[in-house]
């Protein structure tokens, strides 16, 4: 299922979509595409951000790409609706409640970063964000109040959505290098405590072998521009997650490079790039579209268990990378190819 969304959306999703259809010939494979709308342009067309038709095609598919939601045309506060309506609700329906997001800077692409290659050298960490719970999902609401108005929003998790999503993450480390890092805020909230109190425990009980390990949520934000390198998997709850991780693609030079896998049950993963829909740039033809291409890769590893296919469309995009080619948002101020261009060389290289 595509769902390119709005702004350069469905720009950087019909390059990803070629792609595939590339892996499709090289593999022997057959995919088969459906389109439909969500974001700002569904609210245009059906008054609703994710429209029940399109929830329920989705449903029915074995994976979903998406390319990005909102823009300034929807912005207005006063809204009955807005696009981030639809990507919060296509979250809780499929049940996607553990958010992969892997940070690994190309060796290409090291001074395309703002921080100093020796910093961010060898990093590698895989973040696992709780992705249907928390505050954006909790009670909210706004009150009169003496002073004018009050806004509230609530930050609540239960014992069993922490347990699930730490045993992906502990799962992924297990797999990988063997250490855990749970970041919380427990000296102020008390949800952190709840993280803090079920994880150690998960961990004691079921994966004794790794190495665990408890930041601050403050203190990570620090930790991940000054010593990145010693983090393997790092699992937290929703909103530090989508801060936190918008705050590592600084590692890799670019928004435009991450790619993102979001599973649980009982619905297909969803794929997308972090990035948004970037309408300053929209129909430019200048948006990177390797966020979103590398998705398409977790998106063949992940739903389709097709391994060497997703290792062979990474490999390609470091290829391209190591041939020298850029976007414009990895440039650094040199000559730089667009969507297409990117896209066809990748698929060239594949």
């Amino acid at each position: 299922m595509l769902l390119p969304g709005d702004g350069i959306g469905p720009e950087v999703v019909q390059e990803a979509t070629k792609v595939l259809e590339a892996v499709a010939r090289k593999f022997g494979r057959r995919f088969q595409f459906e389109t439909r709308p969500m974001g700002g342009n569904a609210i245009d067309s059906h008054g609703d951000p994710l429209p029940e038709e399109t929830l329920a095609a989705c449903r029915q598919a074995d994976a979903v790409l998406l390319g990005a939601v909102g823009g300034p045309k929807w912005d207005d506060p006063r809204a009955k609706t807005r696009p981030e309506a639809g990507l919060l609700k296509i979250r809780k329906e499929l049940g996607l409640f553990a958010n992969l997001r892997p940070i690994k800077p190309f060796s290409q692409l090291l001074a395309a970063s703002p921080l100093r290659r020796e910093i961010i050298e060898g990093t590698d960490i895989l973040f696992v964000r709780e992705l249907t719970g928390g505050i954006y999902f909790g009670e909210s609401g706004r009150r009169p109040h003496a002073s004018g108005e009050e806004a509230y929003n609530v930050m609540s998790y239960t014992t069993g959505e922490v347990e699930r999503v730490v045993r992906v993450a502990a799962e992924a480390a297990r797999r990988r290098r063997g250490k855990l890092t749970m970041v919380d805020k427990a000296n102020v909230l008390d949800a952190s405590r709840l993280w803090r109190s079920v994880t150690a425990r998960i961990m004691a009980e079921e994966f004794p072998e790794l190495t665990y390990e408890v930041v601050l949520v403050d203190a990570m934000a620090m930790h991940l521009l000054s010593r990145p390198r010693d983090f393997d998997v790092v699992v937290t709850e929703n909103l530090f997650g989508d801060i936190l991780t918008d705050e590592g693609s600084m590692l890799t030079g670019s928004m435009g490079l991450l790619p993102s896998a979001a599973l649980g049950t009982p619905g297909p993963g969803l794929y997308e790039p972090i990035h948004g829909s970037a309408p300053d740039i929209a129909g430019q033809g200048i948006a990177n579209p390797l966020g979103t291409i590398l998705a398409a890769a977790m998106l063949l590893r992940y739903s389709l268990s097709m391994e060497q296919e997703a290792v062979a469309v990474e490999t390609a995009v470091s290829a391209v990378l190591t041939a020298g080619h850029r976007t414009r948002d990895i440039a650094a101020g040199q000559a730089s190819v667009g969507t297409q261009k990117m896209g066809a060389l990748v698929i060239a290289a594949l």
